[in-house]
Order: C-alpha cells, then sequence, then structure tokens
C-alpha cells in the first residue's frame, strides 16, 4: 500500500494529438490542430472547453503520441482512456477541409473549413473565391477557429497555454492559409504559416505541439502543404509513485513541486505506462 491508499495517485494530463497537414496539391488549405485534452486544475481543454474531471491512476495503461499527417490528418495520441483526435487535413479547390480533432482549411474555391471534435478543437476556415489572391482557409486550433480567408490565407487558430511542465506553453495552434500573392497569414502556438509563392511549401507544424501545417500557393508543381506537427502526452504524478514505461518510449520527467512531470514525445506501437 503507497501514501495515497489502494485506489490510486491523484494525475494531471495533457493530451494533444498529432496535426493535420495541408494537401499535398496547389491551393491548399492549413491543417488542423490536434485534438486537445488536459484536466489540470484552472486551465483550459479545447474547444472552448474548462479542464476535464479529476482522476486517479494505478495500473498499466496505453500510452501513444501521435504522429503528425503528411498529406493526411494527424494521428490520435492516447493516454489510458483519453484519446485526443488527429488534425484535419487542408483540402484545395472546392474541397471542404477534413474534420478531426481541429478542423482542416477549405480550399481556394470557397472550400468549406472542416469541424472540430467537441471540447478537442475548433473548425477550419473557408476560402476566399475564385479569385486573386486564391486565398485558403486557416486550419482550425485548440483554442480558437481558422480564420475564413479575407483575401489572402485565413490565420491558423489559436491554441491553447498550459503550465503543466512549470512554463507557460501554447500548443495546437491551426496552420494558416496559403496564397498566390501578399502578405503571409499567421500561424501561432506551433502551427506552420502557409505559402505565398509558388515554388515555396507551406512551414510543417512544430513537433510535439499538435500544430497544424501550413497551406500551399498555386500555379507550380510542388512543393505543396506542410506537414502537421507531432502530439504530445504529458502527466503528473506525486514523486511517491513508481512509474515504469515500455520499451521504445522516448520521454523526460522533472520534479515540480510535489509532484513529477512525465513529458512523453515519441512511442512504439503497443507502448505502456505503468504507475504503482
Amino acid at each position: 500500500m503507497n501514501a495515497f491508499g489502494n485506489l490510486g495517485f491523484p494525475v494531471s494530463y495533457l493530451v494533444v494529438a498529432g496535426g493535420g497537414a495541408g494537401k499535398a496539391d496547389n491551393n491548399a488549405g492549413g491543417g488542423g490542430a490536434g485534438g486537445y485534452r488536459a484536466n489540470v486544475v484552472g486551465e483550459n481543454s479545447g474547444g472552448g472547453a474548462s479542464a476535464e474531471a479529476s482522476l486517479v491512476l494505478k495500473g498499466v495503461y496505453a500510452v501513444t503520441v501521435g504522429a503528425g499527417g503528411s498529406n493526411s490528418n494527424g494521428s490520435n495520441s492516447v493516454f489510458g482512456d483519453v484519446v485526443s483526435f488527429g488534425g484535419g487535413l487542408g483540402n484545395n479547390s472546392s474541397g471542404a477541409g477534413n474534420a478531426g480533432g481541429s478542423g482542416g482549411g477549405g480550399g481556394y474555391v470557397s472550400g468549406a473549413g472542416g469541424d472540430g471534435t467537441d471540447n478537442q478543437g475548433f473548425a477550419g476556415g473557408t476560402g476566399f473565391g475564385n479569385s486573386s489572391p486564391y486565398g485558403t482557409g486557416g486550419g482550425g486550433g485548440a483554442g480558437g477557429a481558422g480564420q475564413n480567408a479575407p483575401g489572402i490565407g485565413g490565420a491558423g487558430g489559436a491554441g491553447v497555454t498550459s503550465s503543466i511542465t512549470g512554463s507557460a506553453v501554447a500548443r495546437g495552434g491551426g496552420g494558416s492559409g496559403g496564397n498566390e500573392s501578399g502578405a503571409v497569414a499567421t500561424a501561432v502556438a506551433g502551427g506552420g504559416t502557409g505559402s505565398n509563392s509558388g515554388g515555396v511549401g507551406g512551414v510543417a507544424g512544430t513537433a510535439n505541439t499538435g500544430g497544424g501545417g501550413g497551406g500551399s500557393a498555386g500555379g507550380v508543381v510542388g512543393p505543396y502543404g506542410g506537414a502537421g506537427g507531432s502530439g504530445v502526452v504529458i502527466f503528473t504524478l506525486p514523486t511517491q509513485a513508481t512509474v515504469t514505461f515500455s520499451g521504445g518510449v522516448t520521454q523526460t520527467s522533472a520534479v515540480v513541486g510535489v509532484n513529477r512531470v512525465y513529458t512523453v514525445t515519441e512511442t512504439d506501437p503497443g507502448s505502456t505506462v505503468t504507475i504503482e
């Protein structure tokens, strides 16, 4: 029996999925951020939700860090029963962005933004229309919707800031849309910026933020939309807990106050964590 009894240990968590890519084609919208779920007291979860319910764990649990999408949605991240959904692909032409944790941006011919997932992220933005500068929709973020293209590409949606590691870090930003001329639309919180020039691809989302990839410009044969950023699984436990990871898990830990914070940045298929 440990100091907390046989029921287990209180756990705070932040689980971010992989971000969606901008499509590998001309005039693609920005990728949506990976779904964002957290139960850190006093902070927000994704999609405008408050922190999720408190959690007590003891035993063996699945842990998965979702990869960023490459011409696809991002992959899911998992911590026990907590599943965050990969961000949606930003589409091209008149195509709608894919749904995901946060939705991908729509193509330039007024393509609609993809839907986000409740309590994880927001929708992507709509493309400008079939006229210069052919802006595409911004990808949705964990903290705000992707912008409808105002001419140039739409800005990526805002992320969410967490201090679970002891330092404030914003994650889960959407990728900004692309356009054929004019300024580059903004992206924050790990989202990649879109392209505004033929022959220059959208910027990839930042690794371990779940940021969406930037959208593409038009009129050339590649490079196209940027890849999504990989996700991350972060959780805290009292220092009395013993934590063991299976092989193939890349993680770091540090003591913050009375807890140890574990940051998992990469996993092999079937990875687990044992808490006792």
